[in-house]
């Protein structure tokens, strides 16, 4: 069905959609490309929350450039929007562009468009293919499309390591395990999540601003802390240019006057303050990612937590994929990367599979999804 053309154009509208991954969320990174006459006459990539999505940008890129984008071919790596949210459905903005084909790369996985929108550049007269190069389109929104399916985000842990798993000395010291370039591409991953999350420990233990420093970007995810006691000093890096992003402490109660107090001093910081408490007396983690993906709707939430977080977050079946970054030494005793508990039998264990693995200097980097 589709020529090696075909492939060419919408690598070249992947590409576009590149541009949008610290820009689009909660939005869907979406690209398109329209071609007449074997040219390329618009680019597009969906812009910030309110501006214009993919489709709308390549059509106003063409024009601007003097092109009548009728009778063309538009390749798009999403599915055109079929309902009004922020901005207008870009169906309605394609219907009138009067292109003879549209390819997607794949459907859109929103129940609100899912088929809708091809459905009704079908009716309009427009041919319409869908499917080419879909795996590398979903794999650009793996959080997006979680969210739509699951009602979840996708959560991805990440941990530096030496080559015996260890991720810090016996007194807590672990900066640096990783080089400069293992740490610059551990912030491209903060970059394009919704929210980086944390435990109270690390909070305490390092310090941390919990920011994008080494990659550019417009936008700065959110913060959220663990923190089942609400004992995040107030003095923390974390509260730092709030103007940028926010901060949730996610707690597990508020039934003491003292833990009123402190939600007032967190609150005049510009932060919130969340209850969501287990039956232990501990966060609830499952009911927090939901709560994150249907109520903030975001789609993809980065894990830079300690021993005891990451033991919880992988025991109670709350991590999507593993971003694991080993340095090329060996540490002795130190801090795990986990705390799991022991299994008694190997079928209890949680299988992986390994998504891909690069090198960043001396460092190797795996990134792992569940199996």
């Amino acid at each position: 069905m589709y020529t090696a053309v075909d492939h060419q154009l919408m690598s070249e509208a992947l590409a576009e959609a590149q541009k949008a991954l610290y820009l689009s969320n909660p939005n869907p990174r979406v690209g398109c490309v329209i071609v007449k006459e074997g040219q390329v006459i618009g680019r597009g990539y969906t812009q910030r929350v309110g501006g214009a999505h993919a489709e709308v940008q390549a059509l106003a890129h063409a024009r601007s450039q003097g092109f009548d984008p009728a009778g063309s071919t538009v390749y798009v790596t999403l599915e055109p929007c079929n309902h009004t949210g922020r901005t207008p459905p870009c169906v309605d903005a394609l219907i009138a562009a009067k292109p003879a084909m549209v390819i997607a790369a794949m459907l859109d996985p929103n129940p609100l468009v899912s088929g809708k929108g091809l459905e009704r550049l079908k009716a309009a007269g427009i041919d319409v293919r869908c499917g080419l190069l879909e795996s590398e389109a979903h794999a650009l929104n793996l959080g997006f499309v979680s969210r739509m399916k699951r009602g979840l985000p996708w959560v991805r842990l990440k941990i530096a390591a030496s080559l015996d798993g260890k991720t810090a000395l016996p007194n807590g010291q672990s900066q640096w395990i990783t080089g400069p370039l293992a740490r610059a591409d551990g912030h491209h991953w903060r970059a394009q999540a919704c929210a980086i999350l944390t435990g109270v420990g690390t909070v305490k233990e390092d310090d941390p601003t919990l920011n994008v420093r080494d990659v550019k970007t417009e936008r700065q995810p959110w913060k959220i802390i663990v923190d089942s006691k609400l004992e995040t000093p107030l003095n923390s890096k974390v509260f730092s240019n709030l103007d940028q992003s926010g901060v949730i402490l996610v707690c597990a109660s508020l039934d003491s006057a003292q833990a009123q107090e402190k939600v007032k001093a967190f609150e005049a910081l510009g932060a919130e303050v969340l209850v969501m408490a287990n039956a232990h007396g501990k966060v609830d983690l499952p009911k927090l990612f939901n709560y994150l993906a249907q109520e903030r709707h975001m789609n993809e939430i980065h894990v830079e937590a300690g021993f005891k977080l990451n033991g919880s977050l992988l025991r109670e079946d709350c991590v999507d994929e593993l971003l694991l970054y080993y340095a090329p030494f060996l540490m002795g005793d130190g801090i795990g990367m986990a705390n799991i508990s022991p299994l008694t039998a190997l079928d209890q264990r949680q299988d992986w599979q390994f998504i891909d693995q690069s090198l960043f200097g001396p460092d190797l980097r795996l990134r792992l999804g569940k199996k």
